[in-house]
């Protein structure tokens, strides 16, 4: 059976505008680049320049060293005798004098080699770096959505890679500018003509690549939806995560089929391009090469009729060629640049996405109060018609305890991204003592709050960090990581652990130790405790891979440790709800009870109907 197809990428394709004013408009990004690559490097960008330039004016000396040498050449040829060993060693001095030239050009381009390497070695690190610390300043909506991955993945892509070629060949147009120079000096006095058929030779091939980079370039913006589900299907197949279900529900040929699928698609639209972009590069290379040999026909013409030395011959015909050759270089640096700044846009879209952006709000005058305050709250996901909560008036005065109840979907953990902000309001606003959560510091705000999630991470890290994150500035602090732990119920665990504290956890790198559902919950747990100075404790499902026990355990330190402070309880176990002062239930987006556990039984609406399921089930 063919594997299903996969789903269709966007159709949405980027305006075409005409070539020049792509061109023209491609290069505004050049000065910003070059100050990356000056602030990564600055150095190694002072030393790629010297060294180019000092490159540019070898291959000039060369030229015209070998002139003399041919010329010597001949005059000794029809000097006498004594003049002959005169000339002879004139010779020798010439040729050692090229040889040393030569050396000096292989040194100079074994230096810019190394120099390259190093700045970019250096360049890709900075580069990678500046993409997660704006990573680090995004938001959750931003991870929620599916265009911001596009735009994350198309500025990765050869970020890295790219502001050192476009430094490079601005170096390259330097140097061959220079060059290019020094041959149309030598050649005008042979023939302005030569030198504006070296010059118009190039253009129609540099036109077309030009052309071509562009079509690749939003060729492969255009596709990195798909290239996004390529490296995930490559993830689910390779990864451990997966690798139980792929195995149990025989996917992996479905999923490698879909690979193959995707990966045929990329290759035939890589190759389809490939072969235009070559054969119209051979075609319209063949114009320099005629324009090459019909001046090389002029040249040899004129030397035969005795119009030029053959010095003046050898040399026009190297500065025909290297000229050529140096304007080509120009024309492809060009190019090249033209493409790298395409690709820098990406980076540069990237970089620009708002962050930190408070939507306006009018002021809140309340009496002083403690606690917590919901008032007219609505919120719509990103991109979604549908309310995930709407109309929540809410109070949970300080150290109270609320257990929220209700199906999955119902808007239980969007509720707690709200407190947390880690979304914002779509109407009304939340307060905590009587202050607008939009008025608070982020990070003041969130170390009023220790959490945990359903959703929990698993650090491939050890056990002391992955318990110590939960409050990173007392990482090294093993007082307080111990006390976690305990609050957590996870003492036997790591007491029972290799290394203990410094045991590797997960699988992924060497002695690593996989926990179960269950003991990664406890970790989780007792992440969650560290953050000793938060007065407001988030569970959100936080024993569901726990067993009755254990759970029972967990909950008994909670309350202890969560007296005087407010609590806020996600779970489906009445058994742990009932615990809590106040019990709000919530359905499709709705309060829809809230009281006590009796006082909610005894109205005997939804939250008993559920109560009275669950306690059959135990029967």
């Amino acid at each position: 059976m063919a594997p299903p197809a996969h789903p269709p990428r966007s159709t949405v394709k980027p305006v075409q505008v005409g070539f020049a004013q792509r061109l023209l408009g491609s290069f505004a990004h050049t000065p910003r680049t070059l100050r990356l690559v000056w602030k990564s490097s600055p150095g190694g960008t002072v030393t790629l320049a010297v060294l180019t330039v000092i490159s540019a004016l070898i291959p000039l000396q060369i030229a015209y060293v070998g002139k003399l040498i041919v010329d010597a050449v001949v005059h000794s040829a029809r000097a006498d005798a004594a003049a002959r060993t005169l000339l002879q060693a004139e010779v020798i001095r010439y040729v050692v004098l090229e040889l040393i030239l030569v050396v000096a050009m292989s040194a100079v381009e074994r230096a810019l080699g190394l120099t390259r390497a190093l700045v970019g070695a250096r360049l890709g690190i900075d580069i990678n770096v500046l993409i997660l610390e704006k990573a680090l300043r995004l938001e959750l909506p931003h991870f929620e959505d599916a265009e911001f991955y596009d735009k994350l993945t198309r500025a990765r892509r050869e970020a890295s890679s790219r502001p050192l070629a476009l430094v490079q060949e601005t170096f390259q147009l330097v140097r061959n500018g220079l060059t290019l120079a020094g041959y149309i000096a030598l050649l005008v006095a042979f023939s302005g003509w030569a030198v504006l058929a070296l010059l118009v030779a190039a253009v129609p091939a540099f036109v077309a690549e030009a052309k071509f980079s562009g079509a690749a370039f939003r060729l492969r913006n255009w596709r990195s939806p798909d290239a996004r589900r390529l490296n995930y299907l490559e993830y689910v197949i390779a990864n451990d995560g997966h690798v139980k279900e792929v195995q149990l529900f025989g996917l992996g040929p479905m999923l490698l089929g879909r690979y193959k699928t995707l990966s045929e698609t990329f290759y035939n639209e890589d190759k389809k391009l490939a072969v235009k972009r070559a054969a119209w590069a051979y075609v319209l290379s063949l114009l320099g090469t005629a324009a090459f040999y019909g001046c090389y026909a002029y040249i040899a013409v004129a030397a035969a009729r005795g119009k030029l030395s053959l010095g003046n011959m050898a040399l026009y015909v190297v500065a025909f060629r290297q000229g050529q050759q140096a304007f080509q270089s120009i024309l492809t640096a060009v190019g090249g640049m033209y493409e790298d700044n395409l690709y820098m846009s990406n980076l540069f879209e990237y970089l620009a996405i708002p962050t930190g952006q408070r939507a306006p709000h009018a002021p809140y005058v309340v009496k002083e109060e403690q606690g917590i305050r919901f008032a007219g709250v609505g919120f719509k996901y990103p991109k979604s018609d549908k309310w995930a909560l709407r109309g929540i008036d809410l109070f949970i005065p300080k150290g109270q305890s609320l257990a929220l109840v209700g199906e999955n979907g119902a808007g239980k953990t969007t509720f707690i991204k709200l407190l947390t902000r880690l979304y914002e309001p779509t109407e009304g606003a939340i307060y905590l003592d009587g202050r607008d959560l939009r008025d608070w510091e982020t990070a003041d705000l969130r170390r009023r709050i220790g959490v945990i999630f359903q959703d929990f991470n698993q650090y491939q890290l050890s056990t002391r960090e992955n318990v110590g994150v939960g409050s990173v500035e007392h990482l090294d602090v093993d007082v307080r990581v111990e006390r976690a732990v305990e609050a957590g119920g996870a003492r036997e665990l790591v007491s029972g652990l290799p290394k203990g504290l410094d045991t590797q956890l997960g699988g992924w790198f060497k002695e690593g130790l996989e926990l179960s559902g269950g003991q990664w919950q406890k970790i989780a747990l007792a992440r969650a405790f560290m953050r000793e100075e938060a007065d407001i404790l988030v569970l959100d499902e936080p024993t569901s891979a726990l067993d009755a026990e254990a759970e029972h355990q967990v909950f008994e330190r909670f309350r202890t440790l969560a007296k005087g402070r407010t609590a806020i309880l996600i779970s489906h176990r009445f058994p742990t709800v009932r615990m809590a002062d106040k019990i709000v239930v919530v359905e499709d987006g709705h309060v829809l009870e809230q009281g006590t556990h009796d006082e909610l039984v005894a109205k005997g609406a939804r939250y008993a109907h559920l109560f009275q399921l669950q306690a059959q089930g135990y029967r």
